[in-house]
This record gives C-alpha cells, structure tokens and sequence, in this order.
C-alpha cells in the first residue's frame, strides 16, 4: 500500500535561489511538482524523503536558470488488488459504505457488504442486513479486501473493496456507539 521509490528529473533552479543550499531548493521544487500529485505507476505521491542532485547544472539560452538532473526518493500510496486494509468508514449512502483506507477513500458497493439483502436508512444513515441486522455506519471500522484500484489521469483514484469473505466486515464500532 505505502512504497517507497525512487525516480529520477531534472529541476529547474530559479536564479533568485541561486546562493542557496541546491539540495534544500531541489527538494522545495520537487515537493512542490509531485506532492499530492497522482501518478499511474506510483500511486499518490505523499512525500519526497531525499534528494541528490548534480551540481552542476545546464543553462538554456534565453532562460537564466539552471537545470540539474536529480535521482528523488518518495513515499506513494498505492493499493494493491487482493490486498487486505482496515478502515474507517467516513459515509454511508444507498450504493455503499466509503471507507478511509489512509489518504484514500474506498467504495464497499452495497452488494459486496455481506451475503444479506443491505437496506439504506437516510434517516439513520445506515445500511441494514434484512435477515441479519447487520449495521454499517459512519465511524465503524471494518475490514476489506480491495478488488479494484483504477487511476483516472490526472487526479482520479478509484478503490473498490469487497467484504463478504470470512474473515471481512465489520469490526468494531465508532465513538457514536453504534
């Protein structure tokens, strides 16, 4: 789910950073390109650990600043499909449970909830077993297995988990005591 890795880009420094530490201003730069960026090979990017950049640069005729090629270490979040998380759920509507899965909201569809017949009650915000008086709420942690992760360029990442497994559902209740 987290991984740590490396890429390698060339940053651009600004000449008024010129007299400034060129790891420090390398990172600023990077942070600020890939930091809560989504990439389709790594995942949500959610920090730059290190960087070593060369220190000699290239300048470009007509830009006054310079280029330096980079090798920076990251943390991504990417979900792997069969992978099994915990979560919170954060809302409960007819079509399922959105679950916290770390800096990422997953979807249980209702049918993959359990093996009874889910019913949504707005009023209570709640979905309900039929036979079983299972209830899922917001605030509940749960357990699921994630059965699809796609990313949609450039922002775009949608996770479904399915709980219907032995050993999948719900957990335990939230501070509402449910």
């Amino acid at each position: 789910m987290f991984r740590l890795a490396k890429i390698e880009d060339v940053v651009r420094i600004q000449p008024n950073r010129f007299g400034e530490d060129l790891e420090k201003v390398a990172s600023d730069v990077l942070t600020e390109k890939y930091v809560g960026s989504l990439h389709p090979d790594l995942g949500l990017i959610l920090a730059i650990t290190d960087v070593k950049v060369e220190p000699v640069g290239t300048i470009i005729p007509g830009d006054g600043a310079t280029y330096h090629r980079a090798l920076v270490e990251l943390i991504a979040f990417y979900p792997m499909v069969k992978e099994v998380v915990d979560g919170v759920v954060v809302d409960v509507k007819h079509i399922g449970a959105f679950v916290n899965i770390g800096p990422l909201d997953a979807l249980v569809h209702v049918s993959q909830i359990a093996d009874d017949r889910m019913v949504y009650h707005e009023e209570l915000g709640v979905l309900e077993g039929e036979e079983t008086k299972l209830r899922i709420s917001k605030g509940d942690v749960v357990r699921g297995r994630i059965t699809a992760v796609s990313v949609a360029r450039p922002s775009i990442m949608k996770i479904a988990m399915t709980m219907r497994q032995p050993g999948l559902g719900k957990i335990a209740s939230g501070a509402s005591g449910e």
